[in-house]
């Protein structure tokens, strides 16, 4: 049985499923309930969904349909990364980030930056302190994060993808938007009538600021090519000085 509570974003409904907190987008609402009905939780059902697919990041996401949608989600389990990642797991202070997350990524999206519009998100209680998540994105067209999508291209590719890496990176200056993780697995490409699109993922720590900030395109850019120089000193990526050149001066930002 789930109870309506208070109100959500504009488009998304806010209701209780047993003890889990669940803001999803109306369309959504009847398949989310279904899924409770049957399974704990929304990655745990995911996971075990016969052809679900396995998207690699911090932890394993899983790609699923919502049962009587169209709504193809990839849902990611919250989880800490860093040094403290063994000591804090999944547990985070209540309500956790995923309502911040649903708020960076609307934001996000209406000033023009791609990114997962997040269909879904279901709070758990875990004592009167602190809570798990799970956040349920809507698919993006085929692709890969940018290490995998550079290896499997060649040098015309390539420069189509710094392209529209570069243009992502002016996109979240233009929004203000001062990402502290942009690092090269949460960049995304997927290409289409050959014209590459680059996103960013991992928005529940995007912080806004002014629009247009020239200091939020610098630590952008900085981030970032922190990021794809280690994996080229560890030899996980081919990328080379020009080409790093080639990304910071297409971004507009200095660093």
């Amino acid at each position: 049985m789930t109870t309506r509570v208070s109100s959500a974003p504009t488009g998304y409904d806010r209701f209780r499923a047993g003890d889990t907190t669940v803001v999803a987008l109306a369309g959504a609402v009847a398949g989310l309930r279904d899924v409770l009905g049957v399974c704990r939780t929304l990655h745990g059902w995911a996971a075990t969904r016969p052809g679900a697919t396995a998207h690699q990041g911090r932890t394993t996401a899983w790609g699923a349909r919502l049962p009587g949608t169209d709504l193809d989600v990839v849902v990611r389990h919250a989880q800490h990364g860093g040094l403290l990642a063994s000591i804090t797991g999944d547990l985070f202070p209540v309500p956790g980030r995923a309502p911040w997350e649903l708020e960076a990524s609307h934001r996000l999206r209406a000033a023009g930056v791609p990114t997962p519009e997040v269909v879904a998100y279901l709070v758990y209680p875990a004592g009167p302190l602190f809570c798990r998540s799970d956040v349920a994105t809507r698919r993006l067209p085929d692709g890969d994060d940018l290490p995998a999508a550079w290896a499997r291209a060649d040098e015309v590719e390539r420069e189509g993808q710094v392209v529209a890496v570069a243009a992502l990176l002016r996109a979240l200056a233009r929004a203000g938007a001062h990402h502290p993780d942009l690092n090269a697995k949460n960049v995304y490409l997927s290409r289409a009538d050959g014209a590459w699109t680059a996103y960013v993922l991992d928005v529940d720590r995007v912080r806004f600021g002014a629009p247009d900030d020239a200091t939020v395109a610098v630590r952008n850019l900085t981030r970032l090519l922190r990021s794809l120089r280690k994996r080229r000193a560890q030899a996980a990526l081919a990328i080379t000085d020009d080409q790093l050149d080639r990304l910071r001066a297409l971004s507009g930002a200095a660093a």
